[in-house]
């Protein structure tokens, strides 16, 4: 094939004809399921790709496969196929040997195949973050053993975190408070973690006053040049490593906000390519720390698709910037910002059981209770416990304020699988305890 031109972006075409803009998902979960929404809002045709049938990006796409991606040759079989303008990784379990293939083929990965594969592996990440990029991280060491794991938690002292070398969303992570917690971090990392492998990374606990996602876009400017520009820090809590609730903009000092900015223009620029990436930080005082660094849209960038204008959401955001479409943003000390039109806060509404179709209650009461709110149920087919089924959203005066609407929206909303009661978060949790 030709050697894919990325470039700023003139002409559009239809969807489903010869003159066609086209993307694919690798990996169709509710963030893709925005992404393919957006992309089709512009004409885009959209492909989605996952591992099970009916996943929630798949249910919106114009064309749809499934298969396992780490199948090097039904992935490039696909591919050849439909010949797609940009290729979009929305999770891990891709063969990433085959992405820089592809890449080296003439086609377009986003944000590029070194990319992919340096963030979807913690020490490849890590090394990047201090070594290439040059910002502050916390210390870390690595362990393939579980009497190695004991020396380094001994080295890097307690408490710390345990996690596994190729996951995501908190899957393989332990967080170890003494020596007694060891053999349960390495039963995690084994067992729990989305990706392979067999050791892990320890890192050193920082006693952060928030954690926050940065959400920049690599982006064309007018002139044709790759340029950055970032929404406003994204404040985010986790449960179990994993994300619970966000909010924007984040309770940061001006110092710290533009800390925040130069951090993560640093290691994205160490990057490159196209698109929207999610860096998490510590932030104490006017002080950060580079965590974690994500190369596409994050589930704590959700609370976008409230607090920006329609069509400029992260996944919004992510297809204009892949397509070489224009990101309006305004100049703030040397820096290109999106200000949000409001204060807005999102809560994940959990899953309280195991199984398939389910069912959703009490949600007009839910999304009566405010005024500018809204509930996004993701259509996922099937429920596990604790697994995130859909998001409340809220606007208001204040972060605080809109945090507290978005919560008690999340835990108004009921649950159920053929032949169970409807239940909420809350009244799962009380009928474990009895």
């Amino acid at each position: 094939m030709a050697k894919y031109d990325r470039k700023k972006r003139e002409v559009l075409g239809t969807p489903l004809t010869k003159n066609r803009a086209k993307i694919m998902l690798l990996g169709s979960g509710e963030i893709g399921k925005e992404i393919i929404i957006e992309a089709q809002r512009l004409g885009i045709e959209t492909v989605a790709i996952d591992r099970y049938a009916r996943a929630p990006a798949q249910q919106v796409a114009h064309k749809s496969y499934t298969i396992d991606m780490k199948d090097a040759n039904a992935l490039r079989s696909i591919i050849e196929c439909e010949q797609p303008d940009a290729i979009v990784p929305e999770i891990e379990a891709i063969n990433l040997d085959c992405l820089q293939e592809l890449e080296n083929d003439g086609y377009n990965i986003i944000p590029n195949a070194r990319a992919t594969y340096i963030t979807m592996h913690r020490e490849r990440s890590r090394e990047m973050i201090s070594k290439d990029a040059g910002v502050k991280a916390s210390k870390y060491e690595y362990a393939r053993s579980l009497d190695e794991l004991k020396e380094v938690c001994e080295k890097i002292g307690y408490p710390c975190w345990s996690k596994a070398i190729m996951s995501s969303s908190g899957y393989g992570s332990y967080f170890v408070e003494g020596p007694e917690d060891v053999e349960k971090a390495w039963k995690a990392a084994n067992e729990k973690a989305r990706g392979h492998g067999d050791w892990v990374i320890v890192e050193e606990h920082i006693e952060f006053d928030i954690e926050i996602t940065e959400l920049a876009i690599r982006h064309f400017d007018e002139n044709g040049n790759i340029t950055t520009t970032f929404p406003k820090p994204v404040g985010h809590y986790q449960i179990e490593g994993d994300y619970h609730a966000s909010w924007q903009p984040a309770e940061v000092s001006d110092k710290a906000e533009k800390n925040i900015y130069k951090t993560t223009e640093k290691i994205t620029n160490t990057l490159g390519g196209l698109g929207l990436f999610g860096c998490e930080l510590f932030v104490k005082g006017d002080d950060v720390w580079a965590n974690e660094i994500s190369p596409r849209p994050h589930d704590t960038g959700m609370v976008t698709m409230m607090t920006h204008a329609p069509g400029f959401s992260e996944q919004g955001l992510h297809v204009r910037a892949i397509m070489g479409l224009p990101i309006p943003s305004i100049k703030k000390d040397g820096f290109n910002i999106i200000e949000p039109l409001k204060a807005g806060a999102s809560h994940v509404i959990k899953s309280p059981y195991e199984g398939w179709d389910a069912e959703f209650g009490n949600i007009y009461n839910a999304m009566n209770m405010y005024p500018e709110s809204s509930i996004r149920l993701f259509g996922k087919t099937q429920a596990r416990m604790h697994r995130r089924m859909g998001v409340a959203l809220a606007l208001a005066d204040t972060v605080q304020e809109a945090k507290i609407r978005a919560e008690k929206m999340a835990h108004a909303v009921e649950m159920r699988i053929p032949g169970s009661p409807m239940l909420s978060q809350d009244e799962k949790r009380k009928h474990l305890v009895q």
